[in-house]
C-alpha cells in the first residue's frame, strides 16, 4: 500500500489504484458527475461552458467523462469532441464509429495472425544435441 497526497484536497491517503484522489474527493467527484448527467438530460442543447459553470465542474473534467464514455451527447447537442484518429465529430468516446470499426478489424486480424503461427522446434538430429561416448 502506498501513501499519497490527494490531488483534490492535498490530504494524505492510502492509495490503491485509479485516480490519485482520496475517498472523500472521489465521492464528491461522483456527485458532480451525477449532477452534470442530470443537467444534460434536462438541457440537452446546453453549451459546454454553460454546463461547466452551472455545475461547478471544469470543462476538462466533462471532456474526460465523455472520453471515458460515461457521458454522451445527443445529436441535437452543440457539444461534440473530435475523433483522436481522423478528427470527425464524436458524441461519446475517443474515436468515431468508422475508426472504432477499423481499429477492431486491425486488432482482430493481428490476433488471428499471432495465433496462426506455430513455434518452430529445433531439429533433433543436430550434432550438438547427440549423446557422446568415450572410446576405451
Amino acid at each position: 500500500m502506498e501513501v499519497r497526497n490527494c490531488k483534490g484536497c492535498g490530504r494524505l491517503f492510502n492509495y490503491l489504484q485509479g485516480p490519485p484522489l482520496c475517498p472523500g474527493c472521489v465521492a464528491e467527484l461522483e456527485e458532480k458527475f451525477q449532477k452534470v448527467k442530470q443537467f444534460l438530460r434536462d438541457n440537452p442543447k446546453a453549451a459546454l461552458n454553460v454546463v461547466s459553470e452551472e455545475n461547478d465542474v471544469s470543462v476538462k473534467q466533462i471532456k474526460q467523462w465523455v472520453r471515458e464514455e460515461r457521458l454522451s451527447f445527443t445529436e441535437e447537442s452543440q457539444i461534440t469532441l473530435e475523433c483522436e484518429s481522423c478528427g470527425a465529430k464524436v458524441l461519446s468516446g475517443r474515436f468515431c464509429d468508422k475508426c472504432k470499426t477499423s481499429l477492431q478489424h486491425d486488432l482482430s486480424g493481428a490476433i488471428k495472425k499471432a495465433s496462426g503461427t506455430v513455434a518452430v522446434k529445433p531439429k533433433s538430429g543436430s550434432t550438438k544435441d547427440r549423446m557422446r561416448y568415450l572410446d576405451n
